[in-house]
């Protein structure tokens, strides 16, 4: 076996990235005549322009490869929809492998099987998957460190998904934190723990505090962690949605400049990228369009 595709783990969001997953458009979009229905009923504003999102699909990689990440791509799927391009959803690194996530959006119930036809074909080993009445989705949980994960426990994931997976991660964590989430916009809504908090170092978060709980915003400043907020303009904007790809290096998405201020007077080093295609349509950032294989402190 190729010991590349051994290199896999990283229990921690703020490791250098070196090796990521993500599906472009090209491979998730469905044919034209589909494309101009499929949206809607996922449930975007829009429908995305096909060229455009392609060109911005490849900046996004070109981007991460300038970064030092090494980029792989799923293939098509039959089964997956246009939602498959928001590869974190439907998976968990950790450092035993990839657990495979049970989608609380029914639409995307194929997509950690598709997934995990691809990490098995690369050798990539699959820890375990979410089952029976279980839902999580991976933007729902962050590693705070190697030993602290942190778990949103809102309409796409729930308590069965959070008991099973801390019974999957065993010892390969000694805290296991739930985080209750806002209502918001209601079960319909794309809202995730990762709409809420980007972590940007070990001592460093991005927040947007209007929706965080008041008891977990307490427990990171507890932590010693300082938190960057992210203005109420721009959390529709995605302003909060920021991928770290090594200690206060990040990308984040165009159109949120009070935010990429606020990082920049913190220390931070700032790359963005247009996401008026990829990303605006169906309110899915850098976290959402990447799943790490790979990240090292």
């Amino acid at each position: 076996m190729d010991n590349k595709v051994q290199r896999i783990g990283g229990q921690i969001e703020v490791g250098r990235l070196e090796r990521v997953f993500l599906k472009h458009t090209k491979d998730a979009f469905p044919p034209e005549d589909l494309l101009s229905t499929q949206w809607k009923e996922l449930g975007y504003h829009r429908e995305p322009d096909r060229s455009r999102a392609a060109d911005e699909h490849d900046a996004l990689i070109d981007l991460l490869e300038t970064l030092g990440a090494e980029v792989e791509l799923f293939p098509p799927h039959p089964d997956t929809s246009m939602d498959s391009m928001y590869v974190r959803e439907a998976s968990i690194l950790t450092d035993g492998g990839m657990i495979l996530c049970n989608m609380g959006k029914r639409a995307r119930r194929p997509e950690p099987k598709a997934q995990e036809e691809t990490l098995l074909h690369m050798g990539i080993p699959v820890l375990g998957r979410i089952m029976g009445d279980g839902r999580l989705e991976g933007g729902d949980l962050i590693w705070l460190d190697h030993n602290t994960v942190v778990v949103g426990r809102g309409y796409r994931t729930n308590n069965e998904g959070i008991r099973q997976l801390t019974k999957l991660l065993g010892d390969r964590t000694e805290d296991v934190v739930v985080v209750p989430l806002p209502h918001w916009k209601g079960p319909s809504d794309v809202f995730h723990l990762m709409s809420i908090i980007s972590p940007i170092d070990v001592d460093l978060a991005l927040v947007y505090s209007p929706l965080l709980p008041i008891p977990f915003r307490e427990f990171l400043l507890s932590r010693g962690i300082s938190l960057v907020e992210v203005p109420k303009g721009e959390f529709d904007t995605m302003g909060c949605n920021v991928l770290t790809v090594a200690p206060r290096v990040c990308v984040m998405l165009e159109g949120n400049p009070e935010t990429l201020k606020r990082l920049e007077s913190s220390g931070v080093e700032v790359h963005t990228f247009r996401g008026e295609e990829i990303s605006a349509p169906g309110e899915g950032g850098p976290t959402c369009l990447t799943r790490p294989l790979l990240r090292k402190l």
